[in-house]
């Protein structure tokens, strides 16, 4: 990710093109290429905001990214990890699901001291769940 810019209103199409899914589970999947926008998008632009080597963020197929400052992994499996599927990280990004409710359920894997790092920098692009203050 060092030296890529984030087009931040990029992020923010991405993400709006994904929204109604987002706050409806019965809503239509956004189309292959639609759903993996959103998810490098958010993934590339918390990897900008947080840049470093120490916790990679995966999200197959889509999109894996390191960031976090510290130790950089060079080999073998990163010392931290957090993994998920592409809606669950979407929620994530956009704060219509809280990381430790993610965890408690199983959406989310984590794995390392430092993965958990992410969470204070969720969400990416806030979206308003249905029916919330306007």
């Amino acid at each position: 990710m060092a030296g890529r810019r984030v087009d931040a209103a990029a992020v923010r199409a991405a993400v709006a093109a994904v929204a109604d899914w987002l706050r409806a589970a019965d809503a239509p999947v956004p189309e292959r290429s639609v759903l993996a926008a959103a998810v490098r998008n958010t993934a590339r632009a918390l990897a900008a905001d947080a840049p470093g080597h120490s916790v990679e963020v995966r999200v197959p197929p889509f999109v894996a990214v390191q960031c976090v400052d510290g130790p950089r992994h060079t080999r073998g499996t990163p010392p931290n990890v957090v993994e998920t599927d592409p809606r669950t990280w979407l929620l994530l990004a956009t704060g219509l699901l809280d990381f430790d409710a993610a965890v408690d359920s199983g959406a989310l894997s984590v794995s390392g001291t430092r993965a958990t790092e992410i969470a204070a920098r969720l969400p990416i692009v806030p979206v308003r769940p249905v029916g919330g203050p306007e």
